[in-house]
């Protein structure tokens, strides 16, 4: 190699090296909470990292595992974290009890278009409709986002009066699989494969969805800090239209989806987390009402509904205000938003 062109390639590769640093440095960082451990549906936000649909829209996010909505909510009120992912519910908790609260985190994008809570029992309690629950023993942690809104459900459905014990969240399947419960409320994707891995056969399980006992509430969606919107609205509507590629990914091709959120928890069943995405995909992602509503986007008749009953179930110091709680103006174009796979027939 002669000197010039020595010289020529060393000033190139510095050129190169110093265009990569400014890049890096030009990201917006976005420090993410998830609502819960690294498990099936978090590949939806681990997806578009580790594909570089993030980093393609000008944003170095980094995602953490969470334990349960109301911390997500908190961290993001916070400001320890820009945005979150968080049952809609425990967002306008937060809302209705820390009205003088500086930071009240805002809904930016509905995830899952219907929540995923269910009561589930076993088929030999006798326990076949939401009737059959009157006077049994239920069981749930006290955050539980189902035990929460159980009143809701028992309103809905004319069940007269329960009894609770509650439990640390890794027992609940377990005393109803012992019998020490008739019956438990949980996300139907979380709880019914907990039952399969104590022994309990699917088939062995009656599984009453709140969607389909007229309980229309929001699920999941994600939240952002105000101050983190004020000041970088354009790294939300970034984030939100990455998140919105890589979901079509991840429900086009569920199994490639779940090498990512092994790449995060090495130690997580594949076949099982892969069986968590598909129901969670299927029963409140890509399910009729999102499919009627549009990804992402929410009814606002339904929201004030959901508002009310919130209010009243949770038993809030003051009354949710659902102008307060949603702001659909970060959201991607309709196009962009098209990401939910064919219905199945």
């Amino acid at each position: 190699m002669t000197k010039r062109t020595f010289l020529k390639t060393a000033a190139a590769l510095a050129l190169t090296t110093g265009l990569g640093l400014a890049h890096a440095q030009s990201l917006t960082p976005v420090k993410f909470q998830l609502d819960w451990r690294f498990e099936g549906p978090a590949a939806l936000f681990l997806t578009p990292v580790a594909k570089g649909y993030f980093k393609d829209a000008g944003l170095d996010v980094t995602v953490d595992a969470g334990n349960g909505s109301g911390g997500a909510v908190t961290r993001v009120a916070s400001g320890t974290y820009d945005m979150g992912f968080a049952d809609l519910a425990a967002l306008m908790e937060f809302h209705a009890n820390n009205p003088d609260a500086p930071n009240k985190p805002v809904a930016v994008m509905v995830v899952y278009n219907n929540t995923p809570a269910s009561v589930m029992a076993l088929k030999k309690s006798g326990i076949t409709k939401p009737g059959d629950l009157a006077g049994k023993k239920m069981g749930a942690p006290v955050f539980d986002a189902g035990r929460r809104a159980f009143p809701i459900f028992q309103k809905a459905n004319n069940i007269g009066n329960v009894t609770w014990t509650a439990m640390d969240p890794p027992l609940r399947e377990t005393m109803l699989a012992r019998g020490d419960v008739d019956a438990i409320t949980g996300f139907t994707f979380t709880s019914l494969l907990n039952l399969e891995a104590r022994g309990v056969k699917p088939q062995d399980v009656v599984v009453l969805p709140y969607p389909e006992y007229g309980v229309k509430l929001y699920g999941n969606v994600i939240i952002a800090n105000p101050k983190f919107l004020q000041e970088k609205p354009q790294a939300v509507k970034a984030f939100l239209s990455a998140f919105a590629k890589g979901a079509k990914d991840v429900m086009a091709n569920p199994e490639a989806a779940i090498q990512y959120v092994k790449q995060r928890d090495g130690i997580i069943n594949t076949e099982l987390e892969t069986r968590r995405l598909k129901l969670a995909i299927d029963s409140v992602i890509a399910s009729p009402d999102a499919r009627a509503e549009g990804f992402g986007q929410l009814n606002p008749g339904r929201l004030s509904l959901m508002a009310s009953q919130v209010s009243d179930a949770f038993g809030t110091k003051t009354r949710v205000n659902p102008d307060v709680v949603w702001n659909g103006s970060f959201l991607p174009a309709k196009a962009e938003l098209n990401v939910l796979p064919p219905a199945k027939r």
